[in-house]
């Protein structure tokens, strides 16, 4: 059994003697269950979901919402967990606005004899994105350093301002000269993700971050990938980050650049992250030799890829199409499956997603958390059907039906 947690508007934080933690699922309230908890990990932070009044178990009534005593607000408490580590419930709470909450990913909660449990799993090593090997009083200095040897590159710039202003660790790794390291390519998007964190609509959350306003040209994206991939241990760059839109619509500067970097080096992994719409952009881009794809989604299942994505452009089948077109040239293509519990775990999504891995011949299915207010996704996705599983049964179906899958939660470097 966990007690329910919760904080006062000073941000302090309490036990509750009687009531009890509970978390969430899709849209229903759920109790926490040892098995789906484990101490809170080195690197996850405490907060307050804003405006969020915690919902606890009492002995008598079942779910119950907590107001306080004496008229004093509370808050729900949940915790932001460290790379590596994939959510199991989100937190319990009621709101009292309708204002989004900001795009973070919320984990719920509880308190055992003395220690803070979170509704976690681990899903990957977890060392080399230790928040400790990152924004450490050396960055600053590397990052002045290449961008005076750099002083007319445009993504060097925009590289600092990701590395310094938003911690951004693939950003850093460019600076730090090790595993892997980020480029971005394209200002534009063929899609408008619920929980897009470069661009958002007016009505929705605001976006942590801001995205590229230029197209790089060749000899930037050179400039930058090949001193990394030929010095970074287990170097990768990345194309696709946080920071812009869809790279494969730069694929004309994309291609090229693979091209040119390829004629320097054949150390390191070239990667994308994308969102696989533009089937024929990502056709020139595996023509160039590309070393491996990280494909987004959701879910393997069209409507709810649909309500997510709302794709201006394209359809699911050109998802489908550039998956083909990846795995037919010897693409390591990995899933990057945005997961929510209650969604993601449920009994049709989970058969939807093994016969897609299997049709498709992937590579690895890369877990990570859906930074989203879940209120707001239920607006957009239905959150009420089909049997919960669980996200650790999810996990262990996904490792029993499909031996050799690769699971985790990071880009691995390619073999070559």
């Amino acid at each position: 059994m966990f007690q329910l947690l919760y904080a006062d508007d000073k941000g302090r934080m309490f036990e509750h003697p009687d009531l009890l933690a509970s978390g969430r699922t899709g849209s229903f309230y759920t109790e926490m269950d040892a098995g789906e908890v484990i101490p809170l990990p080195e690197g996850a932070s405490l907060v307050m979901v804003p405006g969020g009044t915690p919902v606890g178990i009492d002995s008598e009534d079942g779910f119950t919402v907590y107001s306080g005593r004496r008229g004093k607000p509370v808050f729900a408490v949940g915790a932001l967990l460290p790379q590596g580590f994939s959510r199991t419930l989100i937190p319990a709470y009621r709101r009292r606005d309708k204002t989004p909450l900001p795009l973070f990913g919320y984990a719920a909660v509880g308190w055992q004899d003395g220690e803070i449990y979170v509704a976690a799993v681990q899903t990957d090593e977890t060392s080399k994105w230790n928040p400790v090997h990152y924004s450490t009083a050396e960055l600053a200095p590397l990052v002045r350093e290449k961008a005076a040897f750099y002083k007319d590159n445009r993504i060097i710039k925009q590289l600092s301002e990701c590395a310094l202003q938003y911690q951004c660790f693939t950003a850093q790794n460019i600076f730090y000269k090790r595993w892997e390291g980020g480029i971005p390519v394209s200002p534009v998007c063929n899609a408008r993700c619920l929980g897009c964190i470069s661009l958002q609509p007016a009505e929705c959350c605001p976006s942590p971050q801001s995205r590229i306003d230029f197209t790089p040209t060749i000899k930037e994206v050179v400039d930058v990938a090949v001193p990394h991939l030929v010095s970074a241990e287990e170097g990768i760059i990345s194309f696709g980050q946080g920071c812009e839109g869809e790279p494969s619509l730069a694929a004309k500067t994309v291609a090229e650049a693979i091209i040119g970097i390829r004629r320097q080096t054949s150390s390191g992994t070239i990667n994308m992250n994308t969102n696989a719409g533009f089937t024929e952009g990502i056709h020139i881009i595996c023509q160039a030799g590309i070393d491996s794809l990280r494909v987004s989604t959701i879910s393997a299942r069209e409507s709810t890829y649909l309500a997510y994505y709302d794709p201006r452009d394209y359809t699911w089948e050109n998802v489908q199409a550039s998956v083909t077109a990846a795995r037919d040239k010897g693409v390591f293509v990995s899933l990057n499956l945005l997961t929510y519990p209650g969604l993601t775990d449920t009994s049709e999504e989970v058969a939807a997603l093994l016969n897609f891995i299997e049709k498709y011949d992937i590579n690895m299915v890369q877990i990570r958390n859906l930074n989203i207010d879940p209120d707001y996704l239920a607006q957009k996705i239905p959150l009420d059907g089909g049997e919960v599983l669980g996200i650790n049964r999810f996990i262990e179906i996904l490792q029993s039906e499909i031996p050799g899958l690769i699971i985790g939660n990071f880009s691995k470097p390619v073999p070559k």
